[in-house]
Formats: structure tokens, sequence, C-alpha cells
């Protein structure tokens, strides 16, 4: 490479990568006499220019200047077609690299309300899509209400089966735990204030109004709408799910509402099943702790709770039901088709339905109080 007095540019020899050290070198050395030339009209003379790769025309973008580098590119050129054709791929590199928005570095306020802003709108648009599958679900049952031959009986006991009667262990165990420890931290407050026997009144409040149900779809939700979202996504991994369009099934009457419906028979049953194993577990505590008899302590919980505390808690078990299937089943419905887009969606669907259900409950509590039930 040489510069003469004039504003000339001379460009020769190979810019190969072997060479690029020393190119770079003189590029270095001559840079501030090659500004003053470059802001007169200066000529270039490639015609001297032996082998070039990719790392010799980033040294040339380096002393030129892009649109410079883009005349050499050119059909005019004296430049070999091989050259141009390389030259011109490094030109557009480096437009669409100058064309990417930089960086900011640092976390600034404005990041952390773009991630909020971004979060919002991811909420709210997944939210419309469960809305619009919530319809879809119902439109399809009210469709095939009045067509018993379309009827998955089969499916419906199978999906029974597992969603409910396998969940009758955990849910006994976990709630008849919990009871006892509601009715051993009440008794150990209450006794200080020498109402002990007031024990009896929050087991029977507490599980027959809010935490027998609860206890009983949030474990639902747990082992149930991870299972659906797990078994609708890895047919759609697989593929299975289009096979079934292509065939002509409905995968929403195929897939969808015989979980529905097995889990809006069996969550009510769980919830009851929670209730009676939570209050059997206070009953116990008060008559290991405060020498309750298990008589005493049921004569006192008819005479005092009436039933319309428990019809209060069962009543909010379909509707729970009714969101965990959906929401695992959507999820599912979302998978893209790797194995790690379904687990994923497996963790989500727990999240969501556990959310869901607490959210739900809260409303309904409030309903409830508001109403003076």
């Amino acid at each position: 490479m040489t510069v003469q007095g004039l504003p000339s540019l001379c460009i020769s020899g190979d810019w190969t990568l072997s060479r690029y050290a020393a190119l770079a070198g003189q590029i270095d050395a001559l840079r501030p006499q090659l500004a003053i030339d470059m802001a007169a009209e200066m000529t270039i003379d490639a015609s001297g220019l032996g082998a070039l790769d990719t790392a010799g025309a980033s040294l040339l973008h380096d002393l030129l200047g892009l649109q410079r580098l883009q005349q050499l590119a050119q059909d005019s050129s004296p430049l070999a077609p091989g050259q141009r054709t390389l030259i011109a791929a490094c030109c557009q590199a480096m437009q669409d690299t100058e064309a990417l928005p930089q960086s900011r570095s640092g976390y600034e306020f404005g990041d952390l309300l773009e991630h909020m802003g971004r979060a919002m709108l991811a909420f709210w648009q997944h939210a419309i899509g469960l809305a619009g599958f919530v319809g879809l679900t119902i439109e399809t049952g009210l469709r095939l209400l009045w067509q018993p031959r379309r009827w998955r009986l089969t499916a419906g006991a199978a999906q029974l089966e597992s969603t409910g009667l396998d969940a009758v262990p955990i849910v006994a165990l976990l709630s008849f735990l919990v009871g006892a420890v509601v009715a051993f931290l009440g008794a150990t407050v209450l006794q200080t204030f020498g109402a002990s026997l007031y024990t009896m009144h929050l087991v029977g409040y507490a599980f027959l109004r809010e935490l027998g149900v609860l206890l009983a779809a949030i474990l639902v939700a747990g082992r149930t709408a991870s299972a659906f979202a797990a078994q609708i996504g890895a047919m759609r991994a697989n593929e299975e799910i289009d096979a079934l369009r292509v065939m002509g099934l409905d995968p929403i009457e195929l897939l969808v509402l015989p979980r529905v419906l097995a889990l809006l028979v069996a969550l009510p049953i769980l919830g009851l099943v929670a209730t009676g194993a939570g209050v059997a577990g206070g009953m116990l505590v008060c008559a290991l702790k405060l020498d309750i008899s298990p008589t005493m302590f049921l004569s006192v919980f008819e005479q005092t709770i009436g039933l319309r505390h428990f019809l209060i808690g069962i009543s909010k078990a379909p509707v729970f039901a009714f969101l965990i299937a959906v929401i695992g089943c959507l999820e599912g419905f979302r998978v893209t088709g790797s194995a790690q887009s379904v687990g994923e969606h497996t963790t989500s669907a727990v999240v969501q339905s556990i959310f869901v259900v607490i959210v739900v409950n809260a409303v309904a509590a409030l309903f409830f109080m508001e109403l003076g039930w």
C-alpha cells in the first residue's frame, strides 16, 4: 500500500488474514494523512490488489469507508469478479451491522418499565387466549350435549380414575395433617384466653368453607394440570394432534372434554374427602390435647356449624376443576415441538392453575362475606 503526495491512493499486494497485523499497523500509521486526503476528492487505484479475503475486506472498510468500498464492488471496478462479489458481501454485512440498534450498558429505570410493559402485554395476550379456549371448550361441550353417540365415556372413565381415585390417598393424608396443625395452633392460641373449646369451631369453619376444597384444588393443580399439559404437549411434539385433524377428528372433543368432565366430577369428591380428613385431624388433636372426646366434638360440630358453610365451600369445586383442566390442556396445545417446550409449558400449567385457584377462592370468599353468608 502506498500513498502519494497528490490525493490518489494506490492499493496493491495481498490483503489476507496472514498479513492482517502488518496491514493494520500501516493503516494506523498513515491514518492522519489519510484523513486529510479523504476529505478531498481522491482517486482509488486498486488495480494492483492481489489476493483478498474477508479479513482484508474488513481492513479495506477501515481504510476507505463504506461508501468508497462500495465503489470498488461496482462492475466498472478493475477488480476481479470474485473480489467484487466478496467486497459487496462485506459491504452488505457492514450495513446490516450498522443498522442494528446499539445496546445500552447498565440497567436503567426505562429498561425496568420496558420489561414491565412487555410482561403486562404477554399477560394480556395470555388472558385473551385462555378466554378464547374456555369459550371453545364450552361451545364444543354444548354442541355434543345432544349427541350421546359422540360422548367419550371410556376416555372419561380412564381420566376419572387417574385424576380422582388415584389422588384420594395424597389428598386425605395432607388434609389430615393440615387439620391437625390448624387445630394445634388454634388450641395453643385460644388456651391463653380460656377459649379452647372454640378450636372445634375454628377447624369446622376453616375446612368446610375454605381449606377443604382449596387444599384439594391446589393438589389437583400440581398433580393433574401438569399431567394434562405433558400428555397433550407430547402429542403435540409428536405431531399426533395434527394427525387427528387430518383424519377429521376434533382435538377438543377427543382430548379436552373427557379431561374437563372427569375433573368436574373428581374435584368435588376430593373436596369432600379433604374436608372430612381435615376435620378428622382436628378432632384427633382436640382429643389428645384438650381432652375433648370425638363424641362431644361431633355433637358440638353438628349443633353449631350449619350445612350452608359446607355448601359454600363445595360450590367452588366445579369452578376450580374447570379452570384447572382448561389451563392444563391449553398449555399442552401451546407446546412448540421440543422437549424443552414441553417442560416449560408443564411448569406454566402448574403455576397458572395454582395462581388462578387462589385468586378465585379469595374473590369468592369476599363475595360470600359481603352477602353475609
